[in-house]
Parts: structure tokens; sequence; C-alpha cells
């Protein structure tokens, strides 16, 4: 850990904060703090900001209920900006947008991001919008015990890879089941932070287990 007295602020006692969702990875806000709302948010371990239209501390989500649950803070390499990367309680935009960037300027034809969360949600406009020779909408049309049978033959298929210690094959079949994995969810109403809750549910405890292990 760094020593606070090592932040270079600028003239006014403000440094930029970009604050980050912990989960997605989103970029939510460009916000400054000062020294007293970075000490307030790490005491409280809740994002605190200074407002320089109000000239004044503002808590997130003191007014709007959307909260930013801080899970750390980490400085660039000349101590003059912070990331801070947050669970969020709800929308960073006071315009009810996740992220207040939500203006896109330019986009490439040629390069992409890929995210399980634009994977699942292009998914989802298969099962509520059916795309005729889609095989998403295919499946979502054959049903429940269909998909089911999918991840059973998927599951089958990594098995068989693993043991065959072919990594390159396992990926590929990994990638298959985690796609028909995703169909299953989006038929029961699954999402993916019901999954990431769980996970993250399983990780709290393992820590508890090594902890007690250790004593």
């Amino acid at each position: 850990m760094i020593d606070m007295e090592k932040l270079k602020f600028d003239e006014k006692g403000l440094i930029p904060a970009i604050v980050v969702d912990g989960k997605s990875g989103q970029v939510l806000t460009l916000a400054y703090m000062n020294r007293e709302s970075l000490e307030i948010s790490i005491r409280e371990e809740r994002t605190c900001f200074w407002s320089r239209s109000r000239q004044e501390l503002w808590r997130k989500g003191e007014t709007s209920g959307n909260a930013q649950h801080i899970i750390d803070i980490t400085a660039d390499c000349d101590y003059d900006a912070l990331v801070v990367r947050v669970n969020k309680d709800g929308p960073a935009c006071h315009t009810g947008a996740e992220s207040c960037f939500h203006n896109p300027l330019w986009e490439s034809e040629e390069n992409h991001a890929f995210s399980l969360d634009a994977l699942i949600e292009m998914l989802a406009g298969r099962k509520t919008n059916p795309k005729e020779g889609s095989y998403t909408s295919y499946l979502f049309e054959k049903g429940l015990d269909k998909i089911l049978k999918k991840v059973g033959e998927e599951s089958t298929e990594v098995i068989i890879a693993g043991k065959a210690e072919d990594k390159a094959e396992t990926i590929y079949e990994i990638g298959d089941l985690a796609y028909h994995v995703m169909v299953l969810m989006l038929e029961l109403g699954i999402s993916l932070e019901d999954v990431r809750k769980e996970l993250a549910s399983r990780h709290v405890i393992d820590k508890k287990v090594k902890q007690e292990k250790m004593t």
C-alpha cells in the first residue's frame, strides 16, 4: 500500500478519480476527490467526491440511493490520478444510465471488444426476436428439453477432450458448453449477475476455510 502523502493533488487540492464497475470493468464516471473526500471514501468504503460545481462534499447515492461500495483504489504511475473499483447499487449517471459514458463518438468496423455481457445480450435478442436461420433461435423454439440435451452433449465433449489432454480441443469444447449453458440460463431466467453473486459467495466461503486452516 502506498503512502497517501505521495499523491499529487492539483493546485485546487483535487485529484481525478476514474470509477470502474468491479464486476463488468465498465468505466462509470470521472469525478474528483480532495484529501478529505478520499479519507471519507476509505473510511466508509463508499465513494465520496468533491463537487466542483457546488463546491462541497457529496457522497454518491445520498439522494439517489445509488451508492458505490469501494473494492479498491489504485493510483497511477505519477500518483496524480486514481482508479476506484466499486460494486454499485444502481446507475452511476444522473440521467439513469448505467455509466456516464454513453454517447458513442466513433467505433471501428474491424476491432471489436468481446464480453460475456454483450454475448448474453445478443442471445437474449435471439429469444425475444427470433431470427430465421439462427441456431440460437432454433434452440429457444425447441425448448428446455432440447437445450438440456445439448448441455449434456457438450459436457461429455469437454470430458473427452480433457481426458485426452488436448488443450486446444478442450478450449473449443468449453466454448461450446459455455454457449449452451448461457442459452439455458436465458431459458430459465438466470442472469450473469445471479451467477456472479453465487461465485462471489463461494469465494468468501473458500477464503474463510483457508483462514481457519491456517489458525
